[in-house]
């Protein structure tokens, strides 16, 4: 089955923003955040920069897959916006900033588009239509 135009516009997106977190592992400025990544996602004890890089590759393999149609794929990218959502949703309410209102709403919009395109990534190639 050929990619929905809109599973591969949130890919790039992903992408991009694995890019803008590797560059920013790189030239990081601890105090530049009120809250940093680590402690976004409840795991404090670990160093920010390491947090940076894990976060960017696990986006990479989960965007390979989402724009591979792979069922895995499409299980981490709704955990992961589901997660995603949940934690900037919380950040959100304590927070007045508005990039964890824009977060919400973003991982909100993909979750809404990936289960409308979900048959994409669940349905399976007969052996003779060529890939």
């Amino acid at each position: 089955m050929k990619r929905p135009i809109g599973v591969s516009i949130i890919g790039y997106f992903y992408i991009f923003g694995a890019v803008v977190l590797l560059f920013t592992a790189i030239f990081y400025q601890a105090d530049a955040d009120a809250i940093s990544i680590s402690e976004r996602f409840g795991l404090s004890i670990l160093p920010e920069r390491m947090m940076r890089i894990v976060l960017a590759f696990f986006s990479l393999l989960m965007v390979y897959g989402y724009m591979r149609l792979k069922k895995w794929g499409f299980w981490l990218f709704i955990s992961y916006s589901v997660l995603f959502g949940l934690i900037s949703s919380v950040i959100a309410t304590n927070q007045p900033q508005q990039p964890f209102i824009g977060n919400v709403v973003f991982s909100i919009i993909v979750l809404m588009y990936t289960i409308y395109v979900k048959e994409a990534f669940f349905t399976t190639v007969k052996r003779s239509q060529p890939i």
